[in-house]
This record gives C-alpha cells, sequence and structure tokens, in this order.
C-alpha cells in the first residue's frame, strides 16, 4: 500500500485508511472520488476483508463496470472478486432468490418501455378509457412518476385531485395487478418490491445484509426514497457504510432524488466519520473561485470550498448578445477562432443549455459553418412529437401528396377520422393505385366508409385546403402559425397532457417552430418560402440522424443540457441562455427555496465542467411566439461575478456592454469581478 499512498493526497489517503464505521466522504466536482472508492476497496482486502464481502453500489452500468475494472487492475489476480453493481442490479439478484414471498415466482420477467406500454394499452382498454383522456404513454409517465417517489397504487388513489389523476390511479392499480398476473415486473419495481420484501419480511432483510461486511455507495445525494430505505436494511447490522457524494452536486429532484439523504447522513449514523475532498484536478483556479462564488449562496449545504490543483488560468467571460440568433452566431465564431489560434478540435468544445428546446439554433449555426456537432443526452428539436406533427402539417400544406405525413396527422388532434376509415381509405388507395389525397378529394370514391366518417373526412380536406389557400400571402412565420392556430394545437397539448410543466414544455418546442421562421423569414427576406423552410428544416433533422450514434466518440462540439453534462469535462465550455426563467428555470421560480436551490446546484455543475475556459452567454430579447421579448440576466450571473450579497439582488446592472463590431462576435466580453490567484 505504500506505492498507493503516495499517489494519494493526504484527504483521500484518510478516506482510504478508514476501514470501520460509518464514513460521509464529501467529493467536490473533479476531486478523483472513482479513485478513492476503488482504492478503499482495495485496502479492505488488503486488510484482510474477503472480496465477496464488500458490496459497491453506483446509478450506472458504465460507472459500474469502471470501478470494477480499476479494482482489478489493483488487486491482480484474484479467485474471488468485490461485488460492484448499480442499485437495479442488485435488486434483480436480490428479488430473484426471495421474491416469491411477495407472491410473484423467482423467474419473473422485466419489462421494458415497450412492453409498459403494451400492458398499459390492455389497460386502458379494459377500463374503456380512450386516448383523449388519457394515452398509454401518459400512464406510463404517471406511473413512473409515482413510483420514483414510492408512491404505491393506494397512495397514488389518495393523492388524485382531477378526474384525469382517478383516472390513471385506477389504471396504476390494474396495471400492477395485470404485471403481477404475467408474472413480469417493470425498471421501477425492481426498487419498491426489494423495498417491500425488506420492510415485510424480516428474515430475508437479515440474510441480504449479512452477506456483506462493507457497502460503498456513489452519488449518494441522488437517492431515492426507496434506494435509502434499501441502503440502511442492508448496513444497519455492521455499520460499515462508506457513501460518496456532493450535496452542490444533486441535481436530479425531478427524477425522485433527495438531497437530505446526504445532508442528513451524520443524523442518521451519528458517529459518522466526514472527509472532504477539495483538491480539484481538473478545472483551474479561475473557474473554481466562480463555481465557489456561486454555490456559497445555497441555504442549506456542507461547507466546502474547491482548490485547483493549477494555478490561475484564463478567467471565466460573461458576454451579451442581442438576441438568441446572435448568441449562436457569436459562440460558434469563437468557437471557429479558438480551433484556428490554439490548434484545438471540435471535440474540446461543449455547449450547455438549461432546455431540449435550446440548442436549435446553435444546430444550424454550427451546419452553416460546417462544424461537426453531436447532441448528447437528449432529444433533437427535430425528434420531438410536437415538432413532427406540425413540420408534418406544413408539408401537406405544401404537398398533400406527402403520404408519411398525411398518416401521421390525418387525426391528430382527433377530429373522428378512426382507424377504420383509414383503413378503408388505404385499401382503396391501393386496389385503384391512386394516393391517398386523391381519394380524400373525391368523396364519391369513398366507398364503405360510414356517414359520420365522410363528413370528418370532408372537414379535413376542407382545413388543409384552407391553410393551402395562404401559401404566398403571407410569410412563413405567419403560416406557421394559422397552422397552428386552425388545428388548435395548444388545446390538443392541454387535453393530452394534465401537467403544467408537460404543457410548458411540450408548448416551448411548438413556439421555437414560430421563432425558427420569424429568423428564416428575416434572414431571406423576399426569397423566403414554405418550401425552403422546410428543405432547410429536413436536412437539419437529417444532419442530426447521421451525428446521434457517435455522440461523444466522433470528433465533434457537444450540445447537451445540463442534466446531461453530469461527470463530464471538455476544455472549453459556453453556458448559454444565462437568464432568468432559463437558469434558473421559469418552474423553479413559481414553487419554493428549494427548486432555486437546485437550479443553482444545476448552473454549478455546468461551471464545473470546464477544465480550461469558460464562457458564459445571454440575451438581451428572445423570441416568442414569434415576436422578440425581453430577457433579464440571470440571478446566478450577479452571484457568481460577485455583485449580489444576497439572492434577492438581483436588480443591479450586470456590467455587460454590447458592441458593434464588422466580425461575427457581435458582443464586448466581460470578465466577472474577483481576485486573480
Amino acid at each position: 500500500m505504500a506505492k498507493t499512498d503516495q499517489s494519494l493526497n493526504s484527504p483521500q489517503r484518510a478516506a482510504v485508511q478508514t476501514v470501520s464505521g460509518p464514513l460521509l466522504i464529501l467529493a467536490g466536482a473533479g476531486s478523483g472520488k472513482t479513485r478513492v472508492v476503488t482504492f478503499r476497496i482495495a485496502e479492505l482486502i488488503r486488510r484482510g476483508t474477503r472480496p465477496g464481502r464488500v458490496l459497491g453500489v453506483t446509478f450506472t452500468n458504465k460507472a459500474a463496470s469502471e470501478m470494477q475494472q480499476r479494482v482489478r487492475a489493483l488487486l491482480g489476480r484474484q479467485q474471488e472478486t468485490p461485488q460492484i453493481s448499480t442499485f437495479h442490479s442488485h435488486c434483480v439478484r436480490i428479488l430473484r432468490r426471495h421474491i416469491q414471498y411477495l407472491g410473484y415466482p423467482s423467474n419473473f420477467a422485466i419489462y421494458d418501455r415497450g412492453d409498459q406500454l403494451s400492458v398499459a394499452r390492455q389497460v386502458l382498454r379494459e377500463l374503456r378509457v380512450g386516448n383523449e383522456l388519457l394515452r398509454p404513454e401518459d400512464v406510463i409517465g404517471r406511473i413512473g412518476s409515482w413510483k420514483s417517489t414510492s408512491v404505491r397504487p393506494a397512495g397514488a388513489a389518495e393523492m388524485a385531485d382531477t378526474d384525469r389523476d382517478h383516472v390513471a390511479s385506477i389504471a396504476y392499480r390494474r396495471y400492477q395487478n395485470t404485471l403481477r398476473g404475467m408474472a413480469a415486473v417493470d425498471f421501477d419495481d425492481l426498487l419498491l418490491l426489494t423495498d417491500d420484501l425488506f420492510t415485510q419480511h424480516a428474515a430475508v432483510r437479515r440474510k441480504e445484509a449479512g452477506r456483506f461486511d462493507h457497502i460503498l455507495i456513489d452519488e449518494y445525494q441522488d437517492t431515492s426514497q426507496s434506494q435509502y430505505r434499501i441502503i440502511k436494511f442492508l448496513a444497519i447490522g455492521h455499520r460499515n457504510l462508506c457513501v460518496v457524494g456532493d450535496d452542490d452536486q444533486s441535481i436530479y429532484g425531478w427524477r425522485g432524488a433527495d438531497v437530505e439523504h446526504i445532508l442528513r447522513f451524520q443524523k442518521d449514523w451519528p458517529d459518522t466519520k466526514i472527509i472532504r475532498l477539495e483538491d480539484n484536478y481538473r478545472s483551474s483556479q479561475e473557474i473554481l473561485e466562480v463555481a465557489n462564488r456561486l454555490i456559497r449562496f445555497n441555504r442549506i449545504r456542507f461547507d466546502k470550498q474547491l482548490r485547483s490543483n493549477r494555478v490561475g488560468g484564463q478567467r471565466p467571460q460573461i458576454v451579451q448578445y442581442r438576441n438568441e440568433t446572435k448568441e449562436a452566431e457569436g459562440t460558434v465564431a469563437d468557437i471557429q477562432n479558438c480551433m484556428q489560434r490554439l490548434r484545438l478540435e471540435p471535440r474540446d468544445f461543449c455547449i450547455l443549455f438549461r432546455t431540449n428546446e435550446q440548442p436549435r439554433s446553435f444546430e444550424a449555426e454550427l451546419r452553416r459553418a460546417e462544424l461537426p456537432y453531436a447532441l448528447v443526452g437528449s432529444t433533437s428539436f427535430f425528434d420531438r412529437k410536437e415538432v413532427r406533427d406540425i413540420l408534418a402539417y406544413l408539408k401537406i400544406v405544401h404537398s398533400p401528396r406527402d403520404e408519411i405525413s398525411l398518416l401521421r396527422v390525418i387525426n391528430t388532434p382527433p377530429r373522428g377520422i378512426g382507424q377504420k376509415t383509414v383503413k378503408s381509405l388505404l385499401e382503396h388507395a391501393v386496389r385503384q393505385g391512386k394516393v391517398l389525397w386523391d381519394l380524400i378529394e373525391r368523396p364519391d370514391q369513398q366507398a364503405d366508409i360510414s356517414a359520420a366518417g365522410r363528413q370528418s373526412l370532408d372537414r379535413f380536406r376542407d382545413l388543409i385546403n384552407r391553410l393551402r389557400q395562404q401559401v404566398g400571402k403571407v410569410n412563413v412565420a405567419g403560416l406557421v402559425t394559422e397552422v397552428i392556430d386552425a388545428i388548435q394545437y395548444r388545446e390538443e397539448i392541454e387535453r393530452l397532457y394534465d401537467e403544467p410543466i408537460d404543457h410548458q414544455t411540450r408548448w416551448a418546442a411548438v413556439e421555437e417552430i414560430i421563432n425558427a421562421a420569424a429568423n428564416f423569414d428575416k434572414r431571406q427576406g423576399r426569397q423566403a418560402t414554405l418550401a425552403a423552410f422546410l428543405d432547410e428544416l429536413t436536412m437539419a433533422a437529417g444532419d442530426f440522424t447521421s451525428n446521434k450514434e457517435k455522440k461523444l466518440k466522433q470528433n465533434a462540439v457537444a450540445l447537451m443540457t445540463l442534466h446531461s453534462a453530469k461527470g463530464l469535462e471538455f476544455p472549453h465550455v459556453y453556458m448559454v441562455g444565462m437568464e432568468e426563467g432559463l437558469l434558473p428555470h421559469y418552474r423553479s421560480l413559481k414553487d419554493n427555496a428549494d427548486d432555486v436551490d437546485e437550479e443553482r446546484r444545476l448552473c454549478y455543475v455546468g461551471v464545473t465542467r470546464a477544465q480550461d475556459c469558460l464562457t458564459l452567454s445571454l440575451a438581451q430579447s428572445r423570441m416568442k411566439w414569434g415576436k422578440p421579448r425581453p430577457s433579464t440576466p440571470s440571478r446566478f450571473l450577479y452571484q457568481l461575478s460577485g455583485q449580489a450579497e444576497n439572492v434577492h439582488q438581483t436588480d443591479l446592472p450586470l456590467p455587460v456592454a454590447e458592441t458593434t463590431r464588422r466580425r461575427r462576435t457581435p458582443t464586448k466580453q466581460i470578465r466577472p469581478s474577483g481576485k486573480r490567484s
């Protein structure tokens, strides 16, 4: 172990050599926590613990595989190895051994999302619930949300406030009964059923807890209520529990993670030893000063401060642009400039954003600059259902013979054209060698279709023809707006999704199409046509598809949400859209201070992804519903730049001034205040 000790700093060494009792390792961003965990496992075994008596648990298969490989490298050839896996994998093993106590066979099946949707469809048919009230996707989404917060069917029924909630809770109960009848569980059940097993069967709990003498949990700040309880059940006997995490990087509250678990660890385990890993091996000191200054505004957290093992570095910059288009242009121009000046590769750059709607303008600008890019860890703007629906309407307004688009929206939103009518139309079209629109245009060709079905087809035909008459009479943005209004798509979103969060997110994607059209009109002037606009978006979607599978493995600029960026690092990071309503997101501003604190942690995660250079940008205005709306600088900019004494002082003038330049970067870059190292 002497060679090992020399490669660790003092706090890391203390964490590795603390081999008994509860241990909380507060591992700041870039502080080498995986190294510490694997060295600690090796030290436990060196001191006599059987490898098989050590359990290491993390959240992803990738993290578990990496940890297992590192441990093997440290241990050399061993007949027995520690058990290192994800929470879900470990729970599968437990359930295979004991699930019969809950009334399931040990050879239960684990259903994926496709299987879940099939069960949900069956349940909705049995309940005679139509898509206008709940779709299978809605049911699966609600059940997943309930399960992530440990809510069982009975609890869901008690929580139901609306008719839709009530129906969903009934579907939840029926869904669970159906799974049980099929001897199946879903992914979320792996945690819930293990929790139930330990709660209801003490003998099973004791037997499983007795398998291990030491338990190590990675990313403890991300644990849900079920995971928290499972850990406590397993460790309560020997109390040799080591958890590693960072409360400042707890950003998954929306999916059931509870930062309180790490904050109250010492209270749960009174004789806890706490070790802080504050030496950062990723970012420059200038970047860490900004990060430390920002996160101190969170009300409840462990006191810690990151220190770089590098001296100085380039100071982070705040850049203000006139609008989101200029922000994309300026960011991409800066990337090009850095690549040429510093001889860097596209993979050295990352653009981080808060919402899935933001990257559209950056994708477009990167394509124009012929820079390869990859949208990582989120759905492409062009893959969203709302975007595909609206584009399908625009395509059939342009050309009704586009049968793929026609079939997508012929009954979206529902207009009484059911599957039987569509099937009959398709059969006649095949027999007569005609396209579907020809039959829709000729009611006399619509044999075997009911009178009600014909009336619905007539209304659909008239709608499309009425919209087609507007082509060329209004600009592209105006046409897009007319299409959305004519089909009443906003009402459709409100009908399909009961949660306000879903309304806002999906409607934001629709608004982004209008913004794209408005920018297209402005850029093309009199040359702007619907056909050209569709060509531009089609090419954009095609480009994304070619990049999608390569992701971070290819030499490309990375575009990703702040949530997706956790655990990654890049030499140059651009955090865009630093405005109130985006970061912090407007949903967090409506609720409580805990939500704003999580948004601040999300900002902190973004800042600490940067190794060498960090640029934070904002737009003075953003397009909303086709018109520019003024933006307010994010409160986090004031806090990280040392210009706000507390979270409420966000009305100070941000010292960022825009200037006119001939080059593509249209702004003056201002550095945050703060003392140099």
